[in-house]
This record gives structure tokens, sequence and C-alpha cells, in this order.
């Protein structure tokens, strides 16, 4: 870890950024559930990382995206993706990423994260599906990873229905491409 650093992300790192995506998750990935509630947006403000080798290559990312969590319209973020270069699988550039993600969204003041991902990897952030009974994605999902983390207690209390975009549209050239 000692020659990755960890920085905000820059609309210089879109090209590198997709392409450690299609590197580390494959060509399925934008057909995902969560990519509907991504499409046309803008990440969070201040919740977009990526981390650089020792050359500068980005080699990790992890964005933060705002949505409405069901029904009565309980702000929260969507986590996703998370990525690591495939050389760099275990060297712990995912956590480093994922630890700077849930502090700074919990210093700007957010209140809940949701996810779809691995269950025992992302509980060792205090992930887990006890808050997500009665939430859903649009779309098709494996329910048992749809996951929550409360960065304010009882944040998704009474939360249910299904996830909603919210948050910064791209501009409408940006949308379409």
């Amino acid at each position: 870890m000692a020659a990755v650093s960890i920085v905000a992300e820059t609309a210089a790192d879109e090209a590198s950024r997709e392409a450690l995506l299609d590197r580390a998750m494959g060509p399925g990935r934008r057909r995902k559930s969560s990519e509907k509630l991504r499409r046309g947006r803008k990440p969070s403000e201040g919740l977009a990382f990526v981390a650089r080798g020792a050359d500068g290559a980005v080699v990790g990312t992890v964005r933060l995206w705002d949505v409405t969590a069901g029904e009565n319209g309980v702000g929260a973020l969507l986590l996703g993706p998370l990525a690591v270069d495939p050389s760099l699988k275990s060297a712990g550039v995912g956590s480093a990423l994922m630890r700077l993600a849930i502090g700074e969204a919990r210093r700007l003041g957010h209140k809940a994260i949701l996810l779809v991902g691995d269950a025992p990897y992302y509980a060792r952030f205090g992930f887990s599906a006890e808050k997500t009974g009665e939430l859903a994605m649009p779309g098709p999902y494996e329910r048992h990873r749809f996951l929550a983390l409360e960065l304010v207690d009882g944040a998704l209390d009474g939360a249910k229905g299904v996830l909603k975009a919210a948050g910064r549209k791209l501009p409408k050239m940006a949308a379409a491409a």
C-alpha cells in the first residue's frame, strides 16, 4: 500500500477509471441494477476517489451516489462500484478506499450508505442486510447482497420501497454518451 495514494477523482481520470472497471468487473458491469441508479448522474459532491500507483496510474476507484431510499424519501448514498486493479487484489487498496469513502460521507453529514456486494467483505466495514429488508433495488439483484451501513443510528428506520436516483444530473450531452 505504501506506493499507492488515494486522491479525489478528477475529470482527467475518467478514461483510466472506465478501463479499470472493465478489467476488474468485466463487460456485464453496465447491466447491473445499481448502474440504473447511476446513469445520467454525477457522484455525490466530494465522494469520488481514485487510488494511484507510484507511476500515477489509476489502480483503484470508489464513488458514492445520492439516492432516495424508498417511498418516504429517506436520503442515502449508494456506494459503487468499488474496484481495484486485479494485480493489486488483497493489497489493502480496496479497504483503504472504503475507509476513506465512509469517513468522508460521515464528515459531509450523510446518514446512510447502501450497496450491492459481497456480505463477508463489506461486513468488516459495518455493512449488513439488517436494514435493507423493506428496501429494493430497481431491476434484478441478489437480495442477500443488498447491504446498508447507518452513519447515524436509526437513519433507515421505516425506509421501505425501491431506491430512486437523486442528486446532481450530468449535462444532457454527457448523459447521452
